[in-house]
Order: C-alpha cells, then sequence, then structure tokens
C-alpha cells in the first residue's frame, strides 16, 4: 500500500499516532535523545489483534510527525515482551556504551507464560542501544530481576541523583506496587513497598515543581487507570500526602508514561497515553496513542493537583484560522455554523454570567454547567469533571481528530480523553448558549493539517 493511502484511511488519525498497520496498546520506553523523541509501544507484528507482544518504534523531532521504524525488541525464550520504559545511561552505569554516542537501555517484562515449549513466570529484563534506537541487543545476564509475586510487570525506571541510584517502579498485584533500587541497570534490590488504591498496571513516578517553584517539589506515584498519589521520596520509601486523585477523567486514556531525559532548557514532563478501547472497522491498523500533554503541578482551591494540556508543539500544524473576540451569544445564536474541515484546535474563554454553553463537535456534544461548574459529556461512560469558574470565567481546549476527541479545562485542571467519531450527518462544530447570554471574551478555531502529510 502506497504512504500516501496508508496514512489516509477513512478511520485514521491525523495527528495521533497510530502504526502502520495491526494492533498497538501501551506507550512504552519514553526517552529523548539528540534531538528525538522515542515512542516504543506494544505491538503485535502478526495481526490486528491483541498478542504476541513486541516493542514497536517510532521517533519524531516535535511529538507531533513520527516516523514508524523496524521493531525494537522481539519475544525470546523468556517470553512475549510487554511494557516497560527507557533510560539515558549518561554515566554508562551498565557498561553497555561502545563509542562516543551515549546508550539507551530499554527495561520491560518478559511475559513467561506465553514461552514455549518451557514456560517461565513473568520477569524484569533489558536491552540497549549504542546506535539511537536502532538496533538493540539483549543482556545476556536477563532476566535482572525474577518473579516477584502475581503479574509484577510494567517497570518505570528513573535516575534518582540525590541516592546516586536506579529506581524501579514496578506493578506488582491487586493495588499493590513496589520500589526497586540498582547502582547498574543489572542488579537490583526491593527498596519498599506502596499501593495505590483502585489502580493497576503502567506505574510511574517523578519530581515536579509545585507552581513552577523550583524550590518547592512534590513527588507524583502514577497508575495506568490515570489515578496519582502526591508525596514524597527520599530515594527508598514514597510517602503519599493526598488521598488517591485522578488526573485522567475520561473514558479512553490508558497507561500513560512520562518522558525520560528531556533537556534541562525545556523542563517539562511530558505524557503520552494509550487512547484505548476504539472500534477501527476495516482499517489495517487497530488502536492509537493520545496526543502528547504537559503535566505539571498547581496549587488549586483544594490542594495541589496535577494539571495536563497538550503540548505546544500542536501550534506547528496549524493551517487557517477564525477567532472571536468579546462577543455576547444569546440561545440561538451559532459562530460556527459554516465552518469545514475534519481537524481542529478550538480554544474559548467565557464568561457564563449564570446560563451555560455547549460545544459540539459532529454532534456530539461538551457542554459547560455554570450552576454545577462541571465538564458534561453525554453519550460517554465517564462523563463529568469538576472545573471551576476563575474571576467569573471558564477556558476550554477541544482537540478534535477523526477518532478522537481530547478536552482540557483550565489550562489542564481538567483532562478528558475519549474515542469518538463525529457523526458525518451533523454540523461539524457549533458552540450555542442556554439558559441565557453568555459572554465570549475569546474563541479560537484552528484548522490542523494532517502530520503525516505535513513534514
Amino acid at each position: 500500500m502506497a504512504e500516501a493511502e496508508t496514512y489516509n484511511e477513512a478511520l485514521r488519525p491525523q495527528f495521533h499516532f497510530s502504526p502502520m498497520k495491526n494492533w498497538t496498546n501501551d506507550p512504552n520506553g519514553l526517552v529523548f535523545l539528540d534531538g528525538e523523541y522515542h515512542l516504543f509501544f506494544q505491538h503485535n507484528p502478526e495481526g490486528i489483534n491483541w498478542g504476541n507482544m513486541t516493542w514497536g518504534h517510532a521517533v519524531s523531532p516535535d511529538l507531533v510527525r513520527w516516523t514508524q521504524l523496524d521493531h525494537a525488541i522481539y519475544p525470546d525464550e523468556l517470553g512475549t515482551i510487554f511494557s516497560g520504559s527507557a533510560v539515558v545511561d549518561v554515566n554508562n552505569t551498565a557498561g553497555f556504551q561502545t563509542g562516543d554516542q551515549k546508550v539507551i537501555v530499554a527495561i520491560y517484562t518478559s511475559h513467561g507464560p506465553e514461552a514455549k515449549p518451557d514456560p517461565k513466570p513473568a520477569t524484569q529484563s533489558i536491552a540497549y542501544s549504542n546506535d539511537r534506537g536502532r538496533t538493540w541487543e539483549k543482556y545476556d545476564g536477563n532476566p535482572v530481576l525474577d518473579h516477584v509475586i502475581g503479574g509484577n510487570r510494567d517497570p518505570k525506571v528513573i535516575w534518582h541523583e540525590p541516592t546516586g541510584k536506579w529506581v524501579m517502579a514496578l506493578y506488582l498485584d491487586a493495588d499493590d506496587y513496589a520500589l526497586f533500587g540498582s547502582p547498574d541497570l543489572k542488579e537490583w534490590t526491593k527498596l519498599s513497598d506502596l499501593k495505590l488504591p483502585g489502580d493497576s498496571e503502567c506505574p510511574d513516578i517523578f519530581e515536579l515543581a509545585v507552581d513552577g517553584d523550583a524550590n518547592n517539589k512534590k513527588w507524583v506515584f502514577w497508575g495506568g487507570s490515570g489515578t496519582y498519589l502526591i508525596g514524597s521520596f527520599d530515594g527508598v520509601t514514597f510517602t503519599p500526602e493526598t488521598d488517591v486523585l485522578a488526573a485522567e477523567l475520561g473514558c479512553n486514556g490508558y497507561a500513560a508514561q512520562s518522558y525520560s531525559d528531556i533537556p534541562a532548557e525545556d523542563g517539562r514532563r511530558i505524557q503520552i497515553s494509550w487512547l484505548n478501547g476504539g472500534t477501527y472497522h476495516g482499517m489495517p491498523f487497530n488502536q492509537q496513542m493520545s496526543f502528547p500533554v504537559e503535566i505539571t503541578l498547581r496549587t488549586l482551591p483544594e490542594g495541589i493537583r496535577m494539571c495536563r494540556r497538550p503540548v505546544c508543539e500542536i501550534e506547528t500544524i496549524r493551517a487557517k484560522e477564525q477567532k472571536w473576540e468579546g462577543v455576547s451569544l444569546n440561545p440561538g445564536d451559532d459562530p460556527l455554523a459554516d465552518i469545514k474541515g475534519e481537524l481542529f484546535d478550538i480554544r474559548a474563554e467565557i464568561e457564563p454570567t449564570g446560563a451555560s454553553f455547549e460545544i459540539s463537535v459532529g454532534g456530539r456534544v461538551v457542554r459547560y454547567d455554570s450552576a454545577r461548574e462541571e465538564l458534561i459529556c453525554p453519550g460517554f461512560a465517564k462523563w463529568r469533571a469538576p472545573l471551576r469558574l476563575v474571576d467569573g470565567r471558564v477556558k476550554v481546549q477541544i482537540l478534535v481528530d477523526r477518532t478522537s476527541l481530547e478536552i482540557c479545562g483550565n489550562d489542564g485542571e481538567a483532562s478528558m480523553t475519549y474515542f469518538c467519531v463525529p457523526d458525518q450527518s451533523k454540523p461539524i462544530l457549533s458552540i450555542t448558549a442556554a439558559g441565557g447570554p453568555v459572554n465570549v471574551v475569546s474563541l479560537e478555531v484552528h484548522e490542523l493539517k494532517s502530520a503525516w502529510f505535513d513534514r
């Protein structure tokens, strides 16, 4: 199939990553090196449905335009290759570096129950690359961490500078997780246990400044369903300082992972999720990734909370735009009625003045209820998210692709990810007021270009 046909199928996301063909799920090994963002991903090279888990691989210069490369890590005698993470071993602690190029080390779960003819339990293994991720060698001492309990899997590894060691967050079983430490990525010692009630799989652990203050930092422990704890971490024990909180308030964001080794001059914590649960009838691929988000910690009225907003690189694929400012929107008015297109970045700042408003995308409604101070998305399983008025105003951003809606409220205070195929028989876009007029402080509709063809 020609490239132009491959990336322009009817249900192909146009600014979200999806593999050329076959099944994909969790993002893996998110790491930045020498100007490239690496996205490894759970992939079945042999079929459209889940199975035969292998690490697929794509790279991007900007988190928007992806190029799929050859598969990175294939199944072996230890099992199929389940989820994990990757790091740049800057100090060559593992001794894998062979030249001037810094080595990337991938840490993944060898899922033994599928290995034949000698099934083994799930263990943790490593592989490394000396050529910017283009070719990989597995460590001949694998596994580096034997089976602990249950379905232990999904190692997320970080470098903990204060104690000078690598730290692995590992899912164990039920809502149990553990932390392990290593000087060299090869030998691991258990540090502590922790729980994330109500969540499982795909942990992440990272430190963030609160309100951008480098002198006030907190640690976050994250789970696969998009819940998290805020607390402290001393290199051994993560101590929660909050109850379990939720960052992903929609239906379809799962298994998010944040990038390792983003340069200090950038300083962002960037995260990608599997946009799961979609149905792509007749397509050569199955499932997709979310659009990357920047995550921060901000002090809100209810305390310190994680905020998630689309990375600014979305602006690099803007085409034409339409803007309105200082407009009174009365019931029955609809300034978006004549807009055409299929890919959009919509940004609105509204003073509801006691009324409510709706933004509709191909018949899918995103409503702001000013009385309840909530975003409401009828028709989805998880469809409500609290979103406060700030000085009488509320901000909403909606990214629209062929098979998704991603909604961001108040610069990330609310974050909702949905699989959605707009109804072509309904108006493309609409904005209406209900219960009285609302003041449109600003409204921007940016039509977007396809990231596959804008290079």
